[in-house]
């Protein structure tokens, strides 16, 4: 149950809409779903300006009331003040006992610094689950010169300016006590999953919906942007080179095309007939992979953008109960607890990649195991109903404060 002897009126704003993006049904929606089992009332304010259809648009989500603003008059940063008003004005409508801000950036973080600059008593927390600044996002994205600082203070500030903090990493935690946050000020709060909302089908079933053979079969589950594409190819070769009954079933796309680079230098290399790339693939199609795979790949570099994010599909190999071959970088080692739930190797290191992943294929009771310990834990551990419940513990500090 609540902390609070009453219901609480929540409102929590949203960076972008919640389609086409699934990082906010990753984090925000199902922290939302499960605060209203708990008793609260909570709604949701998002911007529609990536998927125009949702303009103005009102829908109820498992209790969550979720209010799409319309789309802006004007463009460029007139549009975007416009935006950050009515995203304003709409959640004071609401009458909120606390609003809690979701990425300290964008028309969410103007309308939290309006917020805290004409409401001062009204608790405010502030959610951050990647490293969005100078050295994160802002490095990747293709914004304007003024808008990567502008991100990159509202990164820095905003958190300051809360009565409590939510963070998705332990990095992320270090960051923001870096920044000049009290600890006892800041959660951690990693992503997490609902279980039982999702029924994966027997792995036999499984292959067959997806058409595949009875060679082994390594799932590599991402859209790139984690790692190196010639790591995969060169992992693939000393996989393929033990195994020739091995083949690597690619869900995903990447942003510039990646996925034509390694189908490239899969066929340099003479290992083109052990990749299966199915590109995007709907919510059916994840399910059946993540069902059908022996053993399951996720590689990442050491950088300061894998060591912030809490990776949500990560969490999905381990609710399948697949056993993983993972980089030891940032979260990964809270998830895996440091190798006990999946096999953990240097990153960036294409050849730990694929001795990883062969001595999974050549120790099957090991694999069993570890995919047994996987699910288990993010079950347990990671599991919204109990990450809920440290979200209340942030409003309560922020709430203890007013």
């Amino acid at each position: 149950m609540s902390a609070f002897a009453n219901p609480m009126r929540l409102v929590m704003l949203a960076p972008f809409g919640l389609r086409p993006k699934g990082t906010l049904g990753a984090r925000m929606l199902p922290l939302a779903q499960m605060l209203t089992r708990r008793g609260y009332e909570v709604h949701i304010v998002a911007p529609s300006d990536l998927n125009p259809a949702d303009a103005g648009r009102s829908e109820i989500l498992d209790g969550v009331l979720v209010e799409h603003l319309p789309l802006p008059y004007r463009s460029g940063l007139q549009g975007m003040l416009e935006t950050s008003l009515r995203m304003l004005r709409c959640a004071l409508a609401l009458d909120p006992q606390i609003i809690h801000l979701f990425k300290p950036k964008g028309y969410g973080g103007i309308a939290a610094l309006l917020l805290r600059l004409l409401h001062p008593s009204l608790p405010l927390v502030v959610d951050t689950d990647d490293w969005e600044g100078r050295g994160g996002w802002n490095e990747r994205l293709p914004y304007p010169p003024a808008i990567k600082r502008l991100i990159d203070w509202q990164e820095r500030t905003l958190p300051r300016l809360a009565d409590a903090v939510t963070v998705a990493s332990r990095t992320l935690e270090t960051q923001v006590w870096g920044n000049g946050v009290q600890p006892r000020r800041v959660f951690y709060l990693p992503n997490g999953i609902r279980p039982g909302q999702r029924h994966f089908p027997e792995r036999e079933e499984a292959r067959r919906m997806l058409g595949l053979d009875e060679r082994l079969t390594g799932l590599l589950y991402t859209r790139f942007w984690e790692f190196q594409v010639e790591d995969i190819a060169a992992a693939l070769v000393g996989i393929a080179t033990q195994r020739p009954d091995f083949r690597l079933l690619v869900i995903g796309r990447g942003e510039q095309s990646e996925e034509r680079r390694l189908q490239m230098l899969a066929e340099r290399a003479g290992v083109a007939a052990a990749l299966n790339q199915r590109g995007w693939a709907d919510e059916a199609t994840i399910t059946a992979a993540l069902a059908a795979a022996d053993v399951c790949l996720y590689p990442m570099d050491d950088t300061l953008i894998n060591r912030a994010k809490a990776p949500a599909k990560l969490l999905e190999l381990m609710e399948a109960g697949r056993p993983i071959v993972a980089a030891g970088v940032g979260e990964v080692r809270e998830y895996l607890a440091d190798g006990q739930a999946g096999r953990i190797v240097p990153p960036g290191n294409a050849g730990a990649l694929a001795r990883g992943v062969l001595t999974l294929l050549s120790h099957p009771d090991l694999a069993h195991t570890l995919g047994a310990r996987a699910r288990e834990r993010v079950t347990t551990v990671f599991n919204w109903q109990r990450l809920a419940a440290l979200a209340e513990l942030a409003y309560a500090t922020a709430r203890s404060g007013r």
